[in-house]
């Protein structure tokens, strides 16, 4: 009898185990359900326009909000914490959803800028991330649309190449 309860005791724990994992592993990347579903939805549709209507609004809001500093962290959010939103496309590409993963890296460096300006260091201690970002933004004259970022994409996805390059120079400033 006793065996027969250490096995029911084990067994629960084990459920409950796995199911604790199971809740904790599937949490979401930010944005990516709600670009996701819509997209693959409309895609057949009428093509790529369908496929950009979600992510493109919030870009196109973003890009005529960055020069006026729109982009500053408003929460106090850190230059360390906006790289590593920055980082996390890295291992992204086109492949799957090409008009999100554009835009998702436009928002990041665009954020990241902000945080960078807006840091106790100062904006001097950011000099060449922060010209990167103005290339960038010169290039993309203010158009955050799924057609101008594709036609930047080497712009766009060097740009941030080159910041993750230079911040690995600089560890003291995303530890």
């Amino acid at each position: 009898m006793i065996a027969k309860t250490s096995v029911r005791r084990a067994v629960l724990v084990a459920a409950a185990l796995a199911a604790l994992t199971l809740s904790c592993g599937t949490t979401p990347e930010p944005d990516g359900p709600a670009a996701g579903p819509r997209a693959t939805a409309t895609s057949g549709a009428s093509g790529p326009a369908a496929t950009t209507a979600e992510p493109t609004t919030a870009p196109e809001a973003d890009a005529a909000a960055s020069p006026s500093g729109e982009f500053a962290p408003s929460s106090g959010e850190k230059v360390r914490d906006a790289f590593a939103t920055l980082q996390a496309t890295l291992n992204d590409s086109c492949a799957q959803d090409c008009a999100y993963f554009l835009g998702r890296v436009h928002k990041e460096l665009q954020e990241l800028d902000g945080a960078m300006k807006a840091d106790p260091k100062g904006p001097g201690h950011f000099p060449e991330p922060i010209e990167k970002i103005a290339e960038l933004n010169k290039a993309l004259d203010g158009d955050s649309s799924y057609e101008n970022l594709k036609k930047h994409q080497k712009l766009l996805v060097g740009t941030r190449d080159f910041i993750n390059t230079w911040m690995q120079g600089h560890p003291d400033d995303y530890r």
